[in-house]
């Protein structure tokens, strides 16, 4: 799924922006299964593409590994910050990704472990464990710091985009394509822009070796 969403996503041919009073862009996403069924507090990342800005953070972002889950599972971050996976359960966790964009192993580790991966370039990157199939995440590499997570009720609002014509996205992890559409930000201004997503099953995947998982989900040896 990662390398098809990633295709969808112009993280290139990006503009260096001037400085300009920003603006802002608000609005609300919403959620729905295949069937049509809304989904309530969905996890949504929305954000801003169409200009490169540097990262500002000093601490990495952190998916931890607890429960046999990846918290969150999804995550935004600028190109090039990091991500820490720290584990907190009893067993062991490994964290790989078989993305184009960024390929890693970071190995086995025990609990109160903690290793780090940095993120160099843009792209969609899905992280899974090569022990438990039933942890997976998405870390969105994005060339800027307008990103966001939208609250609970699907409302958002991204702080500080310059002026000038780009396009918002949403992405909820499971979606079969981000949501899209082309803002014309005002300096000092808001501009509306509500998004609409579908969401189906979480999809198989292979361990790290291409193949498929020994035991299925649920079952540890």
């Amino acid at each position: 799924m990662g390398d098809r969403i990633l295709r969808l996503l112009p993280l290139l041919l990006l503009v260096s922006v001037a400085h300009a009073a920003p603006g802002r862009v608000v609005g609300k996403v919403t959620v729905k299964e295949a069937d049509g069924k809304p989904v309530i507090a969905a996890d949504v990342i929305v954000y801003v593409v169409g200009f490169t800005e540097p990262p500002a953070r000093s601490e990495s972002v952190r998916i931890e590994q607890k429960n046999r889950r990846f918290k969150p599972n999804l995550v935004a971050i600028t190109v090039g910050e990091s991500v820490a996976f720290p584990n907190g359960d009893r067993i062991l966790h490994n964290v790989f990704s078989q993305s184009p964009a960024r390929k890693f192993d970071l190995g086995s580790f025990k609990r109160n472990e903690t290793k780090e991966k940095e993120f160099p370039g843009p792209g969609v990157i899905d992280v899974y464990c090569n022990i438990h199939p039933e942890m997976a995440a998405t870390i969105l590499v994005l060339p800027n710091r307008r990103h966001t997570r939208a609250g609970s009720d699907g409302t958002f609002a991204l702080e500080g985009v310059p002026p000038g014509t780009w396009q918002v996205f949403a992405y909820t992890r499971r979606a079969t394509r981000p949501a899209m559409a082309k803002v014309t930000v005002v300096a000092g201004g808001d501009t509306k822009q509500d998004l609409a997503l579908v969401r189906g099953a979480e999809g198989d995947h292979v361990n790290k070796y291409g193949e498929k998982y020994r035991y299925p989900a649920g079952v540890y040896r």
